[in-house]
């Protein structure tokens, strides 16, 4: 108090004296605080990790309480909207296996390797050691397929397995099914002590916990309980617009948003944190890893964040100083995924890492790059060396480490805006899932009112901020009219507090979640596999009308509130009869066609046996019969697309003798030819046939290899058939 008494006495005699001084340039163009906001900031000179220490106990525990009953609610909802679509409880172990199709089944292959190895160590030597996935060569499948949550439940279900046997304790119980369709009775078993189960419940609860976290998302960002039961209520309400964990559990997406959305907070209580330092840093790190690891795709949506982040910067919302911090945190959260993945080389030659480098190198240029004459020219360097350090180092990289395997995603995008179309981005984009957004969302996203609040709060945020650029410049007009105003010690001391990391304007963090939102959505448009990001961001964004700082001008707080409670209930007129399409639910898994595959297989066939065929069906055959295979689903390695591509000539227009001989090189011994895959246009140019054309244009006038094997199979030997699979056998010359 004594210091500031000073300050005050000395600029009242200055201004007394009529020496007045000249206004400081501001270098920076940051925003000038009003002396309550630098009151509040004063006093957070240790401010706590956690974001809600400030508010009371029981305010608090209300808070937590929602929360984890959120996340209740999501596990019990995902799990039983699981168990009535497929039936999964009445289920057989086959029929459970086969339930899982594509690359799920793959990934679930891994999990059971694991526990039904004879140690736990023994099953990770397997799975870091295979030579049944790409036969005939042996990969670290661990290092390859993002496979830690499988080695994490592994480990798990084995110690569950141990303990409840250990204390006689009963975990599962097993009766017999009359399945009818003609088919036999199967023993089906239901508990935690089922493989199968614990593995599937263990997402659903993951689920729950996902929900918990974006909840306090919600509630931190928007300052309101209100806010967070916006948010989450949203979420629920445009479930199936939000994620497919109920469908899809094994995915990896399933183990890594959980982690997006914690990420997401950890980077807003970053930014909104008066004072960041090593604490933010280590909880984004931590958080980044446990994102990244799970899913190879999570690196796209941190490139669109560390595009969100240099954007900030740009417009000077925040300092040098809190974006490495959260940059740091990005790089250590790579770098461990790095080593993690056992040095997965697609980790090197990403987007995200050279334009994190680039940022990086941006902000620790702040010093000269801001000895530049006008603000413009600033701006432009920023720019330009943005994405030519982006582009450049990404190429550099990718080019001395001899690395292609994320070549198909550049490939995928200039398909999606171009005509050009080739073998591999035609199999990716005749996928519904890597289709743009359905036309349809939009209405459904405006009948539960979400995508109106999102645009309002959208626009409010961006109304705020135009509203305070304005008066800041008003307020350097006036200053530079009238230089008494013009406080130079105060400068300096505010100069002081923003080198220690305060915003330098406000409303930083809401400004983030715009940008962030604006790339999520721009995502789910261009590929609709991921709306899993774009809904989600814009029930964050809608959490933003029970903002007291971006509406509380509208009107009092209670009447605010009450707004906020109409709202709610007008969502909840769609939003429930959602839920009750979803409760609804009512289905059975039966394929007793690919059961009767799977059965030849484990019964007429050596377990020396190599397969190939479509990549859905061989992720099949790997999990229910353990046979070896030369292709299967997860096609991001560069590898295994030059694999499929000859394996796919069974689908071309390409003489038989041909492709017995390619597959003959492959050492395969059985090939599955899927009739639909053979036969089926599920649309214009997609059938399997019309993606050949695209580059065998020598055999057009010929018919498709699949189709003259099942009247004529030489110089093949049919080997199995039935409505839906044919099986042919080569013979070795």
């Amino acid at each position: 108090m004594t210091t500031k008494k000073k300050k005050q006495a000395s600029s009242q005699q200055s201004q007394k004296s009529g020496s007045g001084s000249t206004a400081q340039p501001k270098t920076h163009g940051r925003f000038k605080m009003k002396p309550k906001q630098r009151d509040q900031n004063a006093k957070y000179s240790s401010p706590s990790i956690v974001p809600f220490t400030k508010y009371g106990i029981g305010y608090a525990s209300l808070v937590l309480i929602i929360a984890v009953s959120f996340g209740i609610f999501q596990s019990y909802h995902v799990s039983r909207m699981f168990e009535n679509e497929r039936f999964f409880s009445h289920l057989s172990a086959l029929e459970r296996e086969l339930s899982f199709r594509t690359e799920m089944g793959l990934y679930y292959s891994y999990y059971k390797t694991i526990v039904e190895a004879p140690t736990f160590l023994d099953g990770v030597y397997s799975v870091m050691n295979c030579n049944v996935t790409e036969y005939p060569d042996t990969i670290n499948t661990l290092k390859r397929f993002n496979l830690y949550p499988e080695v994490v439940l592994g480990f798990a279900f084995r110690m569950y397995d141990w303990l409840t046997a250990s204390f006689n304790i009963h975990t599962k119980t097993c009766y017999t099914v009359n399945r009818g369709y003609n088919q036999p009775p199967v023993q089906s078993c239901e508990g935690m002590g089922e493989l199968s189960f614990f593995y599937v419940y263990a997402i659903f609860y993951l689920s729950g916990l996902m929900i918990s976290m974006f909840f306090l998302l919600c509630f931190y960002l928007s300052g309101s309980i209100l806010g967070g039961l916006i948010g989450t209520l949203s979420y629920l309400y445009n479930h199936g617009e939000c994620t497919r964990v109920m469908w899809t559990p094994p995915l990896r997406e399933s183990f890594s948003y959980p982690f997006l959305v914690f990420q997401l907070l950890a980077v807003t209580l970053t930014i909104k944190s008066p004072k960041a330092d090593w604490r933010h840093l280590s909880l984004v790190a931590i958080t980044t890893s446990l994102f990244m690891i799970p899913w190879q795709f999570a690196q796209f949506a941190l490139l669109t964040q560390t595009c969100a982040l240099f954007g900030l910067y740009f417009l000077k919302f925040i300092t040098s100083h809190k974006l490495c911090i959260v940059l740091y945190g990005l790089l250590v959260g790579h770098l461990l995924n790095f080593v993690i993945q056992f040095g997965n080389s697609m980790l090197l030659s990403s987007f995200f890492l050279s334009a994190l480098i680039t940022t990086l190198i941006i902000a620790n240029l702040e010093p000269f790059i801001y000895q530049l004459p006008h603000q413009l020219v600033i701006w432009a360097a920023q720019a330009v060396i943005f994405l030519t350090g982006s582009v450049g180092i990404k190429i550099a990289i990718a080019k001395i480490l001899g690395i292609a395997d994320d070549a198909h995603i550049t490939s995928i995008l200039r398909s999606k805006f171009s005509s050009f179309r080739n073998f591999d981005t035609a199999l990716y984009t005749c996928a519904p899932e890597f289709d743009f957004l359905d036309p349809e969302n939009p209405t459904k996203l405006t009948k539960t009112l979400l995508l109106p609040a999102a645009i309002v709060s959208f626009t409010a945020v961006l109304l705020k901020i135009l509203k305070n650029e304005w008066n800041t410049l008003m307020a350097t007009k006036d200053k530079k009219e009238n230089p008494k105003m013009s406080d130079p010690e105060s400068d300096e001391e505010e100069t002081d507090d923003f080198k220690k990391g305060v915003n330098l304007k406000p409303h930083a963090e809401h400004l983030y979640h715009v940008l962030q939102s604006l790339a999520f959505v721009a995502m789910a448009i261009i590929i609709m596999r991921l709306k899993l990001f774009g809904t989600p961001a814009l029930c964050v964004m809608a959490s933003l009308l029970a903002s007291r700082q971006l509406f509380g001008f509208i009107c009092d707080k209670r009447k605010h509130q009450a707004a906020v409670v109409v709202l709610i209930a007008a969502m909840s007129v769609q939003g429930i009869m959602n839920l009750q399409t979803q409760f609804a639910t009512q289905g059975e898994y039966n394929n007793p066609e690919q059961e009767a595959l799977v059965e030849w297989i484990n019964t007429e066939t050596p377990k020396t046996a190599v397969f190939a065929g479509a990549m859905p069906t061989m992720a099949t055959v790997k999990l229910c019969t353990g046979r070896a295979i030369v292709n299967h689903p997860h096609y991001e390695d560069v590898g295994i697309r030059e694999r499929t591509h000859k394996v796919y000539q069974i689908f071309s227009r390409k003489p038989p003798t041909v492709v017995w001989q390619t597959l003959n090189s492959m050492k395969v011994t059985h090939v599955v030819v899927d009739i639909q895959w053979c036969r089926g246009r599920p649309k214009a140019g997609c059938g399997m046939v019309d993606i050949w054309d695209l580059e065998d244009e020598e055999n057009r006038s010929r018919p498709s290899c699949c189709s003259v094997l099942m009247d004529n199979p030489a110089p093949f030997k049919k080997a199995f058939s039935n409505d839906k699979y044919y099986v042919f056998q080569l013979h070795h010359r």
